[in-house]
């Protein structure tokens, strides 16, 4: 019964990807599909701190964001093998964190500028 529930699970996952890669293909050629798809949007972003012992400790930072792309609240976690803490960042190092990551960019193995 688990092996069947397994690959009922993997199904369903693998319908849902596809129905969503459909859905962003859209999203990328029209800008009637792309402003319907952003005012429903919400994100989140996990940044993973570099440590010295990834597999003894570790940290990221989650930020969460409205529709128009502001970061509107995060959380620092900290985890050492099982144990796990979280905390809620406040406003001002949320500043921070935003100015330290702003350079950012997003791009796909074989995107070239």
């Amino acid at each position: 019964m688990g092996d069947n529930m397994a690959s009922e699970i993997q199904e369903a996952a693998e319908k849902k990807y596809k129905s969503r890669m459909r859905k962003l293909k859209k999203v990328v050629k029209s800008d009637e599909e792309k402003a319907k798809f952003f005012s429903q949007l919400g994100a989140s972003f996990e940044i993973f701190l570099p440590t010295k012992n990834p597999e003894e400790m570790a940290d990221s930072i989650l930020l969460y964001c409205d529709v128009d792309g502001t970061v509107v609240d995060g959380e620092y976690t900290y985890n050492e093998g099982e144990e796990f803490e979280s905390i809620t960042v406040d406003e001002k190092d949320l500043k921070i964190i935003v100015e330290a990551v702003q350079d950012f960019k997003f791009t796909t193995l074989n995107e070239e500028d």
